[in-house]
């Protein structure tokens, strides 16, 4: 198809809605965009194929002959690319909602909350899909993804779902009943950090710690670092969401909290309206975060 051959989709569109309803005014109205708007696309329209296509009818208008003949054919070709939207539309509603999340956020955080959301949306089936990688939502067929940082992601909306607290934790095997409420003291025990995630190791080095003279095991995930703590190897710093039910069981003991304003965990989306089912698993989300 040559599009080049054929008028503005918006004189096709302000010609088609007048001459179905009748009245330019109407015609606005069911557009949202002015009475002057739909005389001007339909002056162009009838300039460009070089005929009359509606006239004057009481307060109204009426199409002429060759204006009813296009009219019934738009009609129709409008007809069939609302129904070609609706179907992908319900498609949509249809198939899993993708979410990408991190994988410490998936299972410190998401899994021990996500019964609720099953309970009261049956309905709504979700893939979850536990990655650190860089995703595009657009591109890889995601609905929504969550992820740490500051908020801001160009391109994306983003909504804070937890705030950006971390927590020094570790066994209580480690601190071998000690009490220790301070950075300094913790300081002399052995630390676990992960490699990517900078942030983590700026907030603990601008509260007073130098990590690079501590003794530390790095390892490639804050799965493993997790793991690891529990396992009584050490003392490590997470987000509060991700530690804070297992210090609430007692498995760890926090040592000290270090607000950060500036950091948390976000939901992303496209910018745009949301499906039922991202408004539903958004609407719980931030919801669960505040409980």
């Amino acid at each position: 198809m040559d599009w080049s051959t054929l008028p503005s989709l918006s004189a096709l569109r302000a010609f088609e809605a007048a001459a179905r309803l009748n009245s330019l005014s109407a015609a606005a109205r069911e557009l949202n965009v002015t009475h002057a708007a739909i005389a001007q696309h339909v002056r162009q329209l009838e300039a460009e194929l070089s005929q009359p296509l509606l006239f004057r009818s009481g307060r109204g208008v009426a199409p002429t002959d060759a204006g009813r003949q296009l009219a019934q054919e738009l009609g129709e070709g409008f007809a069939i690319i609302a129904d070609g939207v609706a179907t992908l539309q319900r498609q949509k509603e249809d198939r899993p909602l993708n979410v990408s999340v991190t994988p410490s956020f998936a299972a410190n955080w998401l899994m021990p909350r996500i019964g609720s959301f099953w309970q009261a949306h049956p309905e709504v089936s979700v893939n979850i899909n536990p990655s650190t990688s860089l995703v595009d939502l657009r591109r890889d067929g995601f609905d929504m993804a969550i992820r740490f940082g500051d908020g801001n992601w160009r391109g994306l909306d983003s909504r804070l779902l937890t705030q950006g607290e971390f927590w020094i934790v570790a066994t209580p095997a480690v601190l071998e009943g000690r009490t220790v409420d301070c950075l300094d003291e913790a300081a002399t025990l052995p630390w676990i950090m992960e490699p990517h995630m900078l942030e983590w190791r700026r907030v603990v080095e601008e509260a007073g710690v130098d990590l690079d003279q501590v003794g530390m095991t790095v390892l490639e995930t804050n799965e493993l670092v997790l793991s690891a703590t529990l396992a009584d190897l050490g003392v490590s710093v997470h987000p509060k969401s991700l530690v804070e039910r297992d210090v609430a069981r007692g498995a760890l003991t926090r040592i000290c909290r270090l607000p950060v304003r500036d950091l948390g965990y976000y939901l992303l989306t496209l910018p745009g309206a949301l499906s039922g089912q991202q408004k539903a698993f958004a609407k719980w989300l931030l919801a669960s975060a505040k409980s």
